[in-house]
């Protein structure tokens, strides 16, 4: 029997949503989200019940259609109507993780009753879940401020037998699952569309995903950037704690103690040094990878508030007698959060390709390009090239999307967010830095061999020791994109506790 995560009122965090996937757990309503969902339910039935009072979305149209009634006899075409017509994302493919996360986060979103949608409505989006049945959703479309509308219309589309699904590897129809399945397509009800399309569950699933990434690539950048540091025979004394507990940044003092741990026993590190200071980019690796991770835990609590939020509209508040319009669909919060940890993580991969310079540039009795026979032998002078030019990239990736707006729906929705964009192209920043830090430990792990037969600490070592499994030695020149991207799957592979991420 697989394992079961309940959805409930309690906090959902990053190690949550961490172990819910590793451990492929199946969702389930527990007993106070199926009351909460069937009260708010009961409660919007017994207020629309022969009531011709305009409510926006219920007995409305939407956005700037917002004073246009609806009769009773039409509000679950309505509803059906708002899903087909706003799917209309474009782009490539949501990658299947993030849109497994959408799910999980909408149906959170909704088990807290504030949305009035159906418990069968609920239901089906956690069969989906539990089943794999993952629908196509597209990367474009979403402004990021009227709720995240096409990407989660598309998310919507399967549930009423229409729009496409993963089965596996394979797209095929949501009419064809359905039948499978033997599940009757959902009859939405009144306000169940909106509740579906308005919400920040795209910007949301993509910004957790992104986190989980960072905080593991942060980890990644300190354990590589420790090699480099041996590497280049650099010296400890920026890592001593007396000079952090003076400028007292939690990130910087984390970092330093980290290096410290990481290079403990190191001959290298306890070998006298010829240069009195290192460069920048080792010199000054608490205070810079330091920030990144003080942005990375900012942007990690603004996540994990909303996804712990009800962001559809309107609201129910079934104890207070009121249905509400406002605002929570609004991705302000989480599209700055994306911009500022989309800098964070340029700039760890920023400082990453410039360490890798300096290991190639024949300094500190190392070969140039870190291979025998330069000049027959190339080395590795394009892999630096290659982080360049990824770092530079991250800079374009890394100009800011929620300083931008545009107006639409007939001036209604004249402020958005653009927390979309920010969403996607913080995770080429991830993917990309990802790339630079394998590049890093290719050559860091390259220039190690010439400082034999001193050695780095028994940590690093004993990591050193996994990494050349997959990548050997370069003796001569080869094919390095092959290591490259075998250094990529070393890291994506590589598993670290919960405890050292968060």
């Amino acid at each position: 029997m697989p394992e079961i995560h309940y959805i409930s009122t309690e906090i959902l965090d990053l190690p949550t949503v961490k172990d819910i996937f590793e451990s492929n757990k199946s969702l389930e309503l527990s007993e106070e989200a199926t009351f909460n969902i069937k009260k708010s339910k009961k409660y919007l039935d017994a207020k629309t019940k022969n009531n011709d009072t305009p409510v926006y979305g219920i007995n409305t149209g939407f956005g700037s259609l917002c004073n246009v009634k609806i009769s009773s006899d039409n509000l679950s075409r309505l509803q059906e109507n708002l899903v087909m017509s706003h799917a209309c994302g474009t782009g490539e493919y949501v990658p299947k993780p993030i849109v497994k996360l959408m799910l999980l986060l909408k149906i959170q979103s909704l088990s807290y009753g504030y949305s009035g949608v159906q418990l069968e409505t609920v239901q089906r989006l956690i069969d989906f879940y539990n089943n794999d049945i993952l629908p196509v959703v597209y990367t474009q479309g979403s402004l990021g401020a009227s709720g995240d509308l096409a990407p989660l219309a598309h998310l919507s589309l399967p549930l009423l037998g229409k729009g496409e699904v993963y089965l596996g590897e394979k797209i095929v129809s949501s009419e064809k699952v359905l039948k499978k399945n033997k599940w009757k397509p959902i009859t939405l009800q009144a306000k169940e569309g909106l509740a579906l399309l308005n919400g920040t569950q795209f910007m949301s699933a993509y910004g957790t995903y992104i986190l989980l990434q960072s905080h593991k690539l942060s980890y990644l950048a300190d354990v590589i950037g420790a090699i480099s540091v041996d590497a280049f025979d650099c010296n400890m004394s920026p890592f001593d704690p007396l000079v952090h507990l003076v400028r007292p940044h939690r990130g910087q003092v984390k970092t330093a103690e980290r290096f410290v741990e990481f290079l403990s026993g190191s001959e290298l590190g306890l070998s006298e040094k010829k240069n009195v200071q290192d460069p920048y980019s080792f010199r000054c690796i608490p205070q810079v990878h330091g920030a990144s991770k003080d942005t990375i835990v900012f942007a990690t609590k603004t996540f994990k508030t909303e996804i712990n939020s009800v962001t559809d509209n309107p609201n129910i508040f079934v104890g207070d007698d009121k249905i509400i319009s406002g605002g929570n669909f609004h991705g302000q919060p989480l599209a700055l959060a994306l911009d500022y940890l989309s800098i964070a993580l340029s700039e760890l991969a920023n400082i990453s390709e410039r360490r890798t310079y300096q290991l190639v540039s024949g300094l500190r009795d190392l070969p140039a390009f870190l291979v025998n026979n330069p000049g027959l032998n190339s080395g590795f002078m394009i892999p630096q090239y290659t982080a360049a030019s990824i770092v530079s990239q991250n800079k374009q990736l890394a100009t800011p999307a929620s300083v931008d707006s545009i107006v639409s729906s007939n001036g209604q929705e004249d402020h958005v967010s653009m927390g979309a964009n920010a969403a996607t192209k913080c995770l080429r920043i991830v993917e990309n830095l990802e790339t630079v830090l394998a590049i890093e430990l290719l050559n860091a792990s390259q220039a190690l061999e010439f400082r034999k037969p001193k050695k780095t600490s028994p940590f690093l070592e004993s990591f050193l020791v996994s990494f050349r499994h997959a990548v050997s030695f370069v003796a001569e020149d080869r094919l390095l994109a092959d290591d490259i991207h075998t250094s990529i799957g070393f890291l994506q592979s590589f598993s670290i506790d919960s405890e050292l991420l968060f």
